[in-house]
C-alpha cells in the first residue's frame, strides 16, 4: 500500500518540505534509504546521512537546521521519534490479521472464545479460560484453566500461562514468556528445603508489552501485578508479590525480587537487580548493571552497586581507575615514614 507525503503529513500533523506527491510504501534506517521509503533523523549523530539518502521522504524535527540542500522530501513534525512510531504502529494495523482455531488446537468445551480470534496449531486451551475478541494465539501456546484474557491481546509461540491469571486488553506476550510460574518460596528444615505453595497469581493490566523469555511469577498469596502500561523487555525476571508501577520500562535482564513495588513511569536499564521487600518511588531512573539493596525516593536517578548519584558514581569510578597508581604511592609514602621512623630512633 503506498502513501504520499501529504496523507502522511496530515496523519500525523507535520509540514511537507519538497515534493508532497512523492510517494513510500516501506521503512527504511536513513543510512539504508531508498527510493519508495520513509526514513526518520531525531539523533543529531545521523544528520549527515540525510545529504546523500536514497529515501523518497524523511521525518525530520522542526528544528533541524540543514547546512546543505537534500533531494528527499521532508516531513517536518514536532518530535520526529514519536511520529515514525505512530506511523509503524498503523502500518501494523493495516496488516491482515489471522481469524479461526487451527483444526489442530485444543479448546476446552467449557472455554470461551470470542469474536474474531485466532488460535493457531497445537495451542491449548484449558477449562474454563475466557479468550476476549480480537485475540491473536499462535502455536504451541498454552492457556491454562480459570485464565482470562482481555480483548486485542497477542500470545506469541510458546506462551504459557499459569492456571488463574489474568491478562487485561491490549497486552502482547513475546515468545517463550511465562506468566504465573511459582515464586521461588522454599523455607529451611532439617532435611533441606520444603516448598511454599504458591496459591495466588499474576495480574497483567491493559496495554502491558512483555518480551521473550520473560518471567512473572504467581504470588504465594493474593497477587502479583505488572500495572498499566509497562515494558518489560526479553529476559526480565519479575519474582513473587511484586507490583509494577504504571507504563515503568525494564531493558533486558532486569530481575527484581519478591515482595518489592516498584513506582509508576520508572527507568531501569540492562541488568538492573532489585533486592526483595524494597519500595521504589515514581519516575527513578537507574543505570544498566546497577544493584538495589535499600528503597529509593521518587525522581531521582542511580547508577552503581549498590546505586548512588549518579555524579558521585562517576567520580568514584575516575578514582577505582586510578587505584593501582594510588596503592603504590600509599605503600611509597608507609616506606618513606617507616625509614623517617628509623632515623628519628637512631
Amino acid at each position: 500500500m503506498e502513501f504520499t507525503a501529504k496523507q502522511i503529513a496530515e496523519l500525523i500533523g507535520g509540514r511537507v518540505e519538497g515534493d508532497e506527491n512523492a510517494t513510500v510504501s516501506s521503512f527504511s534506517k536513513i543510512e539504508e534509504g531508498k527510493p519508495g521509503a520513509i526514513s526518520f533523523l531525531s539523533n543529531p549523530k545521523y544528520t549527515h546521512y540525510i545529504y546523500d539518502t536514497q529515501s523518497s521522504v524523511v521525518l525530520v524535527n522542526e528544528d533541524v537546521v540543514l547546512e546543505q540542500p537534500v533531494r528527499t522530501t521532508l516531513i517536518r513534525v514536532a518530535n520526529a521519534y514519536e511520529c515514525v512510531a505512530k506511523l509503524l504502529q498503523f502500518y501494523e494495523s493495516m496488516k491482515p490479521r489471522k481469524t479461526g482455531v487451527d483444526p489442530l488446537a485444543f479448546v476446552s468445551p467449557s472455554a470461551k472464545i470470542g469474536e474474531n480470534c485466532y488460535i493457531g496449531a497445537f495451542a491449548v486451551i484449558e477449562d474454563n479460560a475466557v479468550v476476549g475478541d480480537g485475540c491473536q494465539i499462535y502455536p504451541h501456546c498454552y492457556v491454562g484453566q480459570g485464565v482470562t484474557i482481555g480483548n486485542d491481546s497477542v500470545l506469541y509461540p510458546h506462551v504459557v500461562i499459569y492456571y488463574g491469571c489474568k491478562v487485561g486488553q491490549r497486552v502482547i506476550l513475546h515468545a517463550g514468556c511465562v506468566i504465573g510460574a511459582d515464586g521461588f518460596g522454599f523455607a529451611p528444615s532439617a532435611n533441606g528445603y520444603d516448598k511454599i505453595p504458591q496459591i495466588g497469581i499474576v495480574t497483567i493490566e491493559d496495554d502491558v508489552e512483555i518480551g521473550a523469555n520473560a518471567c512473572v511469577d504467581r504470588s504465594t498469596m493474593g497477587s502479583t501485578y505488572v500495572r498499566r502500561g509497562v515494558k518489560l523487555d526479553n529476559l526480565v525476571q519479575i519474582a513473587h508479590n511484586t507490583d509494577i508501577g504504571e507504563n515503568t520500562v525494564m531493558s533486558a535482564q532486569v530481575g527484581v525480587a519478591g515482595s518489592s513495588k516498584v513506582g509508576k513511569w520508572c527507568m531501569f536499564g540492562g541488568q538492573v537487580g532489585v533486592a526483595g521487600h524494597l519500595v521504589i518511588g515514581d519516575k527513578v531512573n537507574v543505570g544498566a548493571q546497577s544493584g538495589i539493596i535499600g528503597n529509593l525516593k521518587s525522581d531521582q536517578s542511580y547508577m552503581g552497586s549498590p546505586v548512588m548519584d549518579p555524579k558521585l558514581f562517576f567520580k568514584s569510578m575516575a578514582v577505582l581507575r586510578r587505584l593501582p597508581e594510588i596503592y603504590k604511592m600509599v605503600n611509597d609514602m608507609e616506606k618513606e615514614i617507616k625509614e623517617l621512623k628509623k632515623g628519628k630512633q637512631a
